[in-house]
Formats: structure tokens, sequence, C-alpha cells
């Protein structure tokens, strides 16, 4: 009758009758159920149950303390569809039945026994907690293969992310220390305003994206040697709108929303002057208020063709002087806590001024067009 019950299930019988678990422990062994545990002290019993595994209890309810309803209590935080609990009690009045099932047991049954009732009771509960076993462990094991396969696809849309960065930087002939620095930098920024770690390390990765709506400006406008045109001006100011339009998309998720959020509008200004809607102070998404200032920051102190690069203090100087216009002045009283480890950056990426190509002076004036182009 038990041969698809697993042969180490274990069957606990508490009643503090000696000839009750005599005759429970012989029947249920007679049927193959050998793993057999009896305790006629219920506190015995309760402490045990409380402290080992165990696949179904055999549970009187007139005892001394702990009685079985106080037992049911004590085990209310179990498993119950892996751990039944058999009600076998003298006491039939319907209140105790209800009491008993509301405490957590899974059936009841009155004594004097039926054993042959008793044996298809027990072997209905093993067969129903075994396949609630077998079914949890299912869940838990596809749980575990949606999860490898969300982190499969995440670093998927990461990788993607970094190639869309080179290329980027590729087309521009921007240097790729310089996008990884406003990765690293932003993240840094967001972690000081107490962000959380997820938000600043999809911060981290997204930011590089800041202007890879440039690979669709065309040649002789990007790579134009000497001032632009107002109608070029107009074209170069395309590239948010194209950046966004490349990163959303319907399937998006978090990291390629953010993306597409700083390509879009990592050229607005906390005043309203920037472009391309001309948003102003919080209608700003937050991670392209960071990214604006950080890259700003890190394009002035990086050298060009038509400038040196400025010194630390002169860039943090200008950065001060724009709070309330072009960055968010919450952000640049941030920032000032952060100089000293984006400097530290600077140091470790040795830049070398590749960069022959970047000509967007012509957007703004003298400072402004070193603050907003990049």
């Amino acid at each position: 009758m038990f041969t698809d019950i697993p042969d180490d299930v274990r069957i606990v019988v508490v009643d503090d009758v000696a000839a009750n678990l005599r005759l429970l422990s012989s029947s249920l062994k007679a049927f193959g159920l050998a793993n057999v545990t009896c305790f006629s002290d219920s506190a015995a019993g309760l402490q045990w149950l409380k402290t080992n595994s165990w696949d179904l209890l055999l549970l009187d309810l007139d005892m001394p303390e702990p009685n079985g309803f106080q037992i049911l209590e004590h085990l209310s935080g179990r498993d119950r569809s892996r751990q039944p609990v058999i009600i076998l009690t003298a006491l039939t009045d319907a209140q105790s039945r209800r009491k008993g099932l509301e405490l957590g047991a899974n059936d009841y049954l009155p004594k004097p026994l039926d054993l042959p009732e008793l044996v298809l009771r027990v072997r209905n509960c093993l067969r129903l907690a075994q396949a609630t076993s077998r079914l949890q462990k299912a869940n838990l094991d596809l749980e575990v293969q949606v999860l490898q396969r969300t982190l499969q696809l995440q670093e998927s849309y990461r990788a993607a992310i970094r190639a869309l960065g080179r290329a980027a930087s590729y087309r521009d002939n921007e240097t790729g220390d310089h996008i990884q620095r406003i990765g690293d930098s932003a993240a840094l920024i967001a972690a000081a305003i107490g962000q959380p770690a997820s938000w600043c390390e999809r911060l981290r990765m997204a930011a590089p994206m800041h202007d890879l709506g440039k690979i669709g400006i065309p040649d002789h406008v990007l790579l134009k040697q000497g001032p632009l045109t107002e109608q070029e001006r107009q074209v170069i100011m395309e590239h948010p709108g194209i950046g966004y339009s490349i990163l959303h998309n319907g399937a998006m998720d978090e990291l390629t929303e953010m993306a597409a959020q700083i390509a879009y509008c990592h050229h607005e200004k906390w005043d309203g002057s920037g472009y391309p809607r001309g948003l102003s102070g919080e209608a700003i998404p937050l991670a392209a208020r960071i990214v604006a200032l950080c890259d700003v920051y890190d394009a002035l102190r990086m050298p060009r063709p038509y400038k040196p690069s400025w010194s630390a203090q002169r860039a943090q100087t200008f950065i001060r002087e724009q709070a309330g216009q072009h960055f968010d002045p919450r952000l640049v009283e941030v920032i000032e806590g952060c100089f000293e480890q984006i400097e530290q950056c600077f140091e470790k990426s040795k830049i070398t001024g590749h960069d022959p190509s970047r000509r967007e002076q012509s957007l703004q004036s003298s400072h402004s067009q070193h603050a907003g182009r990049h």
C-alpha cells in the first residue's frame, strides 16, 4: 500500500496512553512504515517536533499540558501541506473538531480508531505531502532557471549598452576613458545623494550612452573642421532625439529606459535654456541631471584641439558658477564633496587628449559651448 512512499518518511505519534502508541506503531509498521517515533510525554514530543524533521504527526487532543490544541498552536508556523497533522481523539464534539482544524490540523479521526481507515488517511496525507514537496522543488528549480536566464539577459543588455557606448565614442573620436569616467563619476554622485546601490550601478552602465545619438549625425557635420553654420548647429542638436529613438522601444528594461532618458535630456538645463525640449528643474530626469554635470566637468578637464584642458580649480569654479543655471544646485553641492575622487579618476586614466574632431563650439558662447557639447 505504501510502495510509492519513500522509506525514510518519518511519522510521529503523540498520545499519553501507552497502549495506543503500541497499537499505532505496530499497525503502521505492518504496512511498511517502519520509521515511527512515539511519545507518551506530550512536552517531550513537542520539543522533538520543534527540533527535528518529520513528515506526518498523529496527535491526541486530550492530554496533560501541553494538550493537542496547544501543540497545534506551537506548530502553527509549519508548512501544513508538507507536514500534515491527523488528530486522533475521543473528543468527538463539533466544537473540538472545528478548533483542531482551525489550529492547523489536516484531518480528524475519532476514537476508537478504524485502523484500515486510519491507514488510508495516512497514505493520502503522505502522498499529498510528497506531491507538494515535488511541486515545490520543481517550482524552485524553475525559479532558479528563470533567475539565471534573467541574469544572462541583463548581462546581454549590459554588453549591448557597452558596445553601443564604444560605437558612439568611435563615431565621434571620443576617448573610451571619457565615457567610462562619466559612468563612474555619475555613480559616485548618485551614491552621495543616497540612491540605492542598484540604481547607482544602473546609472554607471547607462551614462556612457549620453551621446549615442551622434551615430545618426552626418560626417560632414559631426567631423567638420571649423565653425558650424546655424543649419549645421540645428543638425547637431538633433542627436539627443536620435539617441532616445535608438534606445527607446517597447521591450525596454530599467537599464535601457534610464539610458534613453539620459540620451534625450543630458543637454537640458536647470533654468530651461537647454535643448531639445527646454525642460527645467526637476522636470529633467535625475539621471540626466547627474550625467550633464559629470559630462561637462569631464569635458572641461580634457584637452581639445580647440582648447587646452582646464585646471581642476578653473573647472570647479565654472561648475559652481553654473549652479541654478545649467546645473541642479543641489547636485553642484554634492559634487563638491566628490571632486577629489573624480580627480583621482583622471590621474588613473592618464588622458592623452585624443580628440581631434570634436566641433560643437559654435553651439553656444565660449564658456557654455565647453559646458554643453558633451
